[in-house]
């Protein structure tokens, strides 16, 4: 892509309505404009970002075992009033009536419309365990939105739902789950801390929230610092494997770990206190176990192969997606910009043309430009005639992981210049060898 032909509406001045820092750069890096309080348009470089969180949760829902579906953003209102969960939501939920007078509404999440599937679909123990998913627009009417994408009214959400014939194979969901999402995490470059939590409105003894630390999160947490020590990294899992899952679960909930509305200073007074840690977190996941709570008032049930009809344990797992750019950026930025993790940028490295116009300059960015696209990479090429300052100024800003900057000088030298956004360090290389260093970087990327 060359920036030439880019929608990239970057803003110089900093946006009074943006309060905390992912929202200003979001707004200054030309990712998203506010169409209305809470709402958003996701503009060309956003949108990339948000489609690349989505493929890494699309790989590791599915590498666990769930099927992705799709349902609509609208539900009819019968179905919450028959789980009698319809004014749990009070005004948060959008109510909508159709021109034949039915009442309808913005799905805030899925609970009941899965469960509807389900059971007209469903007779047979036979045909568990299930766990379907989708990636959909939720609506919920925030009185107060703010911090952009953190906390808007409209908001791009994965929810999954697992249906299984008892309690211990629903366990075995919730803690499937909670390893798909601590795999997800890793590969986003965050580290997602999962806390015991409190159920809210879906309900469930069993939850999880998983918090990013960043000082504006909305949440104050408390936790032993042993959990920041714990990590996937490239083990093999067998998600079938109930032991190994079970496990992993131990490993990660075995240190003290609590959102606010669950702390219990009893029990962190057991922590040793050079490990007691207070903190703020975003949310950026959740993962309830509720039994039979829906299955019972909807009437989802299977034959057991006993001949009784037997309800269905049931759990829900909901990660923010639209959240998660906002949750990154908090946790990964400098007075500069944003600084994209290499598994979610929006384009592998910047080149910049600190000449454009002169012959060379424009070729050997042209060469570089073609080889990185050919080896299947996407180089965001600035190409514009505009100052240097300006030119660096938007590659700070946009965030990219590398940068290659080529000028006169440099290329009488033979060498071009590489640059890590994170550290600042910079190295000059042959462009040949700029290429291969990018492309081995990202070569060990999922």
């Amino acid at each position: 892509m060359r920036l030439s032909r880019y929608f990239l509406p970057v803003l110089k001045e900093t946006p009074r309505e943006a309060q905390i820092v992912s929202h200003r750069y979001m707004l200054q890096a030309g990712m998203i404009k506010q169409s209305s309080a809470g709402i958003y348009s996701w503009l060309p470089l956003g949108f990339k970002v948000l489609r690349k969180l989505e493929n890494i949760v699309h790989e590791e829902q599915q590498r666990a075992g769930h099927l992705p579906m799709l349902m609509p953003t609208l539900q009819p209102a019968e179905l919450w009033q028959e789980s009698g969960r319809y004014n749990d939501y009070g005004r948060e939920m959008l109510r909508i009536e159709d021109r034949h007078g039915r009442d309808m509404l913005y799905g805030p999440t899925n609970e009941e419309l899965i469960t509807d599937i389900f059971r007209s679909h469903i007779t047979s123990y036979k045909e568990l365990p299930l766990t379907l998913y989708h990636i959909q627009w939720k609506f919920r009417d925030e009185v107060r939105p703010r911090f952009g994408v953190m906390r808007g009214r409209e908001f791009f959400m994965k929810d999954g739902y697992n249906f299984d014939l008892s309690k211990e194979d629903a366990l075995h969901a919730y803690n499937r789950h909670l390893v798909s999402y601590l795999r997800t995490y890793e590969r986003m470059g965050l580290k997602a801390i999962p806390m015991q939590a409190d159920g809210g409105p879906i309900g469930g003894d069993y939850t999880h929230e998983f918090l990013v630390l960043a000082e504006t999160g909305e949440s104050e947490v408390f936790y032993d610092s042993k959990v920041l020590d714990l990590h996937l990294g490239d083990r093999e899992i067998d998600f079938d494997d109930v032991a190994q899952c079970q496990g992993i679960f131990d490993e990660w909930t075995a240190h003290y770990a609590r959102t606010d509305e669950t702390h219990d200073d009893a029990i962190y007074a057991e922590v040793p206190e050079e490990r007691r840690q207070k903190a703020r977190g975003i949310e950026v996941g959740q993962i309830f176990y509720f039994g039979t709570k829906y299955s019972q008032t909807m009437n989802a049930t299977v034959d057991d192969g006993k001949g009784n009809k037997v309800n269905v344990h049931m759990g829900s797992h909901g990660i923010g997606v639209s959240r998660l750019l906002g949750a990154i950026i908090e946790a990964s930025h400098d007075d500069k910009g944003i600084i994209w993790p290499e598994g979610v940028t929006p384009f592998h490295c910047g080149i910049l043309n600190m000449k454009s116009g002169d012959a060379e300059a424009d070729a050997a960015c042209e060469a570089i430009y073609n080889s990185l696209t050919a080896l299947g990479l996407e180089p965001l090429y600035d190409d514009r005639d505009e100052r240097a300052g300006a030119k660096f100024g938007t590659m700070d800003m946009v965030g990219l992981p590398w940068r290659i900057t080529v000028g006169p000088r440099g290329l009488k030298n033979g060498v071009v210049e590489v640059t890590c956004r994170r550290t600042g360090d910079s190295e000059e290389m042959p462009p040949e060898q700029a290429v291969e260093k990018i492309a081995k970087i990202y070569a060990g990327i999922a």
